[in-house]
């Protein structure tokens, strides 16, 4: 029992330090410094962070409101006009693809037609690599080149024209480069129209919309698109688009490209409804400033059989692609994200605090003065008062500030 008596004490005072941690309540010293210059940087500080949380926080980024980004949406388009080639007259059946009127779709401007391909030999097409030759032992029959139209057959032939010459092969034939025929569809194609029918839905807050305006009779036949007058007409002339995306329409006719529509929905639902409209930017989507990658082209083929014979038609089409793009942003005003930021913004006005101390600890003359008087520092007393059963709060405690008659009214 002796061996443990002296541990009571020290258990005794364990608890008393617990309990008074449980009930004590600790605020902090408040120190008034009298010096002008602080006191402007000081409130300077704290006008800075109010007007920024109020002004951009809370006015420009809304953060009072419960937000929903990407919106679920469809998109159903559809392509009229007629143009002609040197000897024919196009419809949207046939220079539309695909014909679906998805939110990707192809407007034929320019093809390169080669007729007549039947299945045979042929030389083989002089812009793929390796596929020049001087004498049959530079071809290898049975060799497949992947980037080339068909399988060697092992023999070198005169080219199409000139005095070249490519090792034969073994497929669809001619070849596209050896009987292309180019024909621009381009000439009337300003004038096509597009309609790009746009639907959207905010789970979270259960709200929908469409881009087309509930009108009767036949709006839609006699309207054309105008952000300031008639923003729920989409119907878009092909030329419009191509010019609000700055490009010019016989370039991209001639070589392709792509072209983005992007709806933009930001809605702020704490408004009535018929705020929230559809917002039209385009702009090009390819690099057309690389060359290796400039334009867009896709090439398909239409079958058909004569004489029992199969033979196609293989076009390479330029066009321009439509992209349509649909993102957005709802907001609506909620309890718990205004309570959230209003909290931050009172506990940042507390840095105009920090910062003031942090000049005075660091830059004024009477700084040892103010580190006094805003820390209070505790000394250590002889071993005899702690084997005396003396609890930590009624240690003797010596203030070190020192004997200034003016104090901190020098600051």
């Amino acid at each position: 029992m002796a061996a443990t008596h002296p541990k009571a004490p020290a258990a005794r005072r364990l608890a008393q330090g617990c309990w008074s941690a449980f009930w004590d309540y600790e605020t902090p010293k408040v120190i008034v410094v009298r010096n002008r210059r602080l006191g402007v940087v000081y409130r300077a500080v704290q006008l800075l962070i109010l007007l920024y949380f109020v002004w951009y926080v809370f006015i420009v980024q809304k953060s009072y409101q419960d937000s929903e980004t990407g919106p679920e949406s469809s998109v159903i388009t559809k392509v009229k006009g007629i143009t002609e080639s040197e000897h024919k007259v196009w419809d949207v059946e046939e220079y539309v693809k695909p014909p679906e009127g998805g939110s990707v779709f192809s407007i034929i401007t320019r093809i390169e037609v080669t007729p007549f391909q039947t299945l045979g030999a042929c030389p083989e097409s002089i812009r793929v690599p390796n596929a020049t030759c001087h004498s049959d032992a530079d071809c290898t029959a049975g060799e497949l080149d992947m980037l080339g139209n068909g399988l060697r057959t092992g023999r070198c032939v005169p080219y199409y024209h000139g005095a070249a010459k490519t090792c034969e092969m073994s497929g669809w034939c001619p070849v596209e480069d050896g009987a292309a025929v180019s024909h621009f569809l381009g000439r009337m194609a300003p004038n096509f129209t597009v309609l790009i029918k746009n639907s959207i839905h905010y789970p979270k807050f259960q709200f929908s919309k469409g881009n087309i305006a509930h009108r009767e009779g036949d709006y839609l036949r006699r309207c054309t698109f105008e952000q300031g007058s008639d923003p729920y007409c989409p119907i878009f002339r092909l030329g419009f688009i191509v010019e609000q995306a700055g490009e010019n329409f016989t370039e991209l006719a001639h070589r392709g490209g792509v072209i983005g529509v992007i709806i933009n929905w930001d809605c702020d639902l704490d408004l009535p409804a018929s705020q929230c409209n559809p917002k039209y930017s385009f702009r090009r989507l390819d690099p057309k400033h690389i060359p290796a990658s400039s334009g867009y082209n896709f090439r398909f083929a239409k079958y058909y059989r004569v004489n029992s014979t199969t033979t196609r038609t293989l076009i390479k089409a330029y066009g321009i692609r439509i992209d349509v793009i649909v993102h957005g942003q709802a907001g609506k005003f909620s309890l718990i994200p205004t309570i959230i930021n209003l909290a931050t913004a009172l506990t940042s006005i507390g840095v105009g605090s920090f910062l003031c101390d942090w000049i005075l600890l660091t830059f004024m003359n009477k700084n040892k003065v103010y580190s006094h008087k805003k820390f209070d520092k505790m000394v250590n007393t002889p071993d005899q008062h702690v084997g005396q059963g003396l609890p930590t709060s009624e240690l003797p405690q010596q203030d070190s500030t020192p004997a200034d008659p003016k104090g901190l009214a020098q600051l």
